[in-house]
């Protein structure tokens, strides 16, 4: 994987909600195109049987909170198993089963959204001809270990599909461009009561033009649909971001990104600070 991280001084004004005020933040940008992603086993165990998997941020090998992809093959389905810890999963292309054993088959189209408890006896399974989703975890590092050992954490499975996230405009949030039209809406997934963190789905409109600008901590984007046109901070030149393709920060950052593409597009977020998305 071709980590691209660099610095610069961000400053950030006129936005719709009240961003920290530190004058001049150093910030850390970092980059992964889709076409410079590192693949390897997700189970090593399983050899050639397993999907390939490639780290994002973090290292699903660590300890860490890590964000990674998975790319499963055509009729691809597991034996049962656990995981030692949590994960959220965000389909990018095809389709993802993630249940219980004997459960009847839910489908999961491109940009559904599953919770997978630590713990709990479950199948994984793909059947497009081209199947990729976004794994992301607070702690690592990331095992698959069997069924024989499952326990309870006390958490519950989540599946679901696009149709039924609520999608909120600037009317509704306050971190949005104000007004029906301008072509930014938000769907909330999750939050950590404990440590403020949340996560969200961004749609943007065709030929979108706007910024992400944070306040001092990480941001994590991974790109769902379309292709993003994407430039961090104060640098000149854009850069296409497709689907599976990732932008992040760390301290206080502008992200300037467009919908480059004839449909919408669709970014996970992850954030651990409040930021601001203007026209």
């Amino acid at each position: 994987m071709r980590l691209l991280t660099y610095w610069t001084t961000a400053v950030i004004s006129g936005l719709l909600v009240v961003i920290p005020a530190i004058a001049h933040a150093e910030a850390r940008y970092e980059v992964v195109p889709y076409e410079d992603i590192d693949w390897g086993a997700l189970n090593p165990a399983r050899g050639d049987e397993s999907p390939r998997a490639g780290d994002l941020w973090g290292d699903r090998t660590g300890e860490g909170a890590t964000g990674f992809l998975v790319r499963f093959d055509e009729g691809f389905s597991s034996p049962p198993h656990i995981h030692n810890v949590t994960y959220r999963g965000v389909v990018i292309r095809g389709e993802v089963h993630n249940d219980d054993p004997d459960a009847a088959p839910l489908w999961l189209p491109a940009e559904s959204f599953w919770v997978q408890p630590a713990g709990e006896v479950h199948i994984t399974a793909a059947r497009a001809s081209f199947n990729l989703a976004y794994i992301e975890i607070d702690s690592g590092p990331y095992l698959v270990e069997p069924g024989s050992e499952a326990f309870d954490n006390g958490e519950r499975p989540i599946n679901v599909a696009p149709s039924n996230f609520v999608w909120l405009d600037g009317d509704d949030v306050e971190f949005l461009p104000a007004g029906n039209g301008t072509g930014a809406e938000m769907a909330f997934l999750w939050q950590d009561a404990e440590n403020g963190e949340r996560g969200m789905l961004l749609r943007l409109a065709a030929g979108y033009r706007g910024e992400i600008a944070t306040a001092p901590g990480h941001l994590r984007a991974v790109v769902a649909s379309g292709i993003i046109d994407y430039t961090s901070g104060d640098a000149r030149i854009a850069q296409p971001l497709g689907a599976g393709s990732y932008f992040g920060s760390a301290g206080k950052a502008v992200h300037k990104i467009g919908c480059d593409t004839k449909s919408e597009c669709t970014v996970y977020l992850r954030s651990g600070a409040p930021f601001a998305l203007s026209n």
